[in-house]
């Protein structure tokens, strides 16, 4: 009966401590620990404030009491002298010289007293202060690892981002991107021409189609064309005067063709023919 239980419990505490693991920040728990170290410090510092002031204050009360001491010592000795030299009784210099050999051994009680405070709180301030610098070394040690934590949290955030960004990236999916921008650029490019040629073919008279057909040599030729011209100048001559003779006009007319005269295009035929043979 208490198996599930035990098992349900120790499914509740692993949850716990996945929660507390996701909110545990490595930069904020050293600033925390860092923060109790300076508090623990201060505390620290009160303290060995407090304990090297009382042992000041017992070495000077030791230095107190061994000086009444001494002075008490002397006034006894005083006394006895004064009534060595008759300056007092000596009854009165006994009863006096007693008395302050009582506050005498007073003063050495305290000085005992007094030592052993003195060696008492040697040892503490010492520790003390040891634990203070230990405190301090310390403080200064975090200090330095969470300046350390946080570039390498800034370091692995930036990487973390990069490493993401890298990760959603789809190789085969940027290539078809790019085989498809490929294809578009290449059929735009076809059409464009293709608009090219039906404005060249719009923009094209029957003199450029013939200056086409004959090629470059055409207007290179001017000594050719030159003599043709002159030639037909000279047949249009020849058929004026044919004109003013019956009887030539008779010989033309008997060498025309069956048909009953000839067209302009064999007519030009038959020149060049007569312009070649003459060449």
């Amino acid at each position: 009966m208490f198996g599930w239980l035990k098992r349900l419990f120790g499914i509740a505490s692993a949850e716990a401590n996945a929660a507390m693991n996701k909110l545990e920040d490595p930069v904020k728990m050293t600033e925390q620990g860092i923060r109790d170290l300076k508090k623990d410090l201060n505390k620290s510092l009160q303290s060995l404030a407090e304990v090297k002031a009382m042992h000041i204050r017992a070495k000077k009360e030791l230095e107190v009491s061994t000086r009444r001491e001494a002075e008490y010592e002397n006034k006894a000795i005083l006394l006895l002298k004064k009534a060595e030299t008759g300056e007092i009784s000596a009854a009165d210099a006994d009863r006096l010289a007693s008395q302050a050999l009582e506050r005498k051994e007073q003063m050495a009680q305290q000085v005992v007293a007094h030592k052993k405070n003195v060696t008492q709180y040697e040892p503490m301030v010492r520790k003390m202060e040891t634990n203070v610098q230990q405190l301090k070394d310390q403080i200064v040690g975090w200090e330095n690892e969470l300046k350390t934590l946080k570039a390498r949290s800034r370091v692995s955030e930036a990487t973390s981002k990069l490493n993401k960004q890298i990760a959603r990236i789809d190789s085969s999916d940027t290539l078809a991107r790019l085989e498809r921008m490929r294809e578009k650029v290449s059929e735009q490019e076809a059409l464009a021409e293709s608009y090219g040629d039906i404005a060249d073919n719009m923009n094209t008279s029957i003199d450029d189609e013939i200056d086409k057909a004959l090629g470059p040599s055409a207007h290179t030729n001017s000594d050719a064309l030159a003599k043709l011209k002159a030639k037909m100048a000279s047949a249009n001559l020849n058929e004026g005067s044919s004109e003013s003779n019956p009887q030539q006009d008779t010989t033309s007319s008997a060498s025309a063709s069956p048909t009953g005269g000839m067209s302009d295009l064999d007519k030009l035929k038959e020149k060049l023919k007569n312009t070649n043979t003459e060449d």
